[in-house]
């Protein structure tokens, strides 16, 4: 069987001068770059999710709660929905779209541009293993992780190449994917308001 690195949601709002920005975004998009440079061979694929918002109805909050209702991000067709430019995406195999028309925080949500979902994608390519990496560690990093734990896959997640939003949201993640038998290495990057 075979391993996938899934990258989550390195995109431009996500990043330092987004709508929605996590500190230390930029940073990712770069490390994530740098390994797949070192390691070329680590992995057999390497796909990645973005949040691809059409009309995701009360996910944008005017003003946002920042829990369930946050600033407008990723809106199909515009520059903050883009991969960051520190992302080397061309080992990027599929991209998995999540949220058009609701929230949706998993990759596991999400849909290639032919409609397969990532658990069929990486089932269809062997794969057995996925390490986990991207923005934000608290939201988005969690839910793919605990999706891909829940379907079957031996799950890690690379934290020292994640941004968290908050350590108190991160924390409780951290124990989420502890209790749930996710691997985790390093520490996420957190830089608190």
């Amino acid at each position: 069987m075979g391993n996938a690195l899934i990258i989550v949601d390195v995109q431009n709002d996500f990043c330092e001068g987004g709508s929605l920005a996590v500190a230390g975004g930029a940073g990712v998009a770069a490390g994530v770059s740098r390994l797949l440079a070192a390691e070329p061979d680590r992995w057999d694929h390497v796909v990645a999710t973005k949040d691809y918002h059409i009309d995701p109805g009360s996910h944008f909050g005017d003003p946002p709660d920042f829990v369930d209702s946050w600033p407008r991000h990723c809106v199909v067709g515009t520059p903050g929905s883009e991969f960051h430019p520190e992302l080397a995406t061309d080992r990027i195999e599929a991209i998995f779209h999540k949220g058009e028309h609701a929230a949706a925080y998993s990759g596991f949500e999400g849909h290639a541009d032919d409609g397969e979902c990532l658990a069929d994608w990486l089932r269809r390519h062997g794969v057995d293993r996925v390490e986990i990496v991207g923005i934000a560690t608290d939201h988005c990093v969690r839910a793919t992780a605990l999706d891909a734990a829940r379907e079957g896959f031996d799950t890690t997640v690379l934290l020292d190449l994640t941004a968290a939003v908050a350590p108190d949201t991160t924390d409780v993640a951290l124990r989420a994917l502890e209790g749930a038998g996710v691997t985790t290495h390093g520490e996420p990057v957190i830089r608190a308001a």
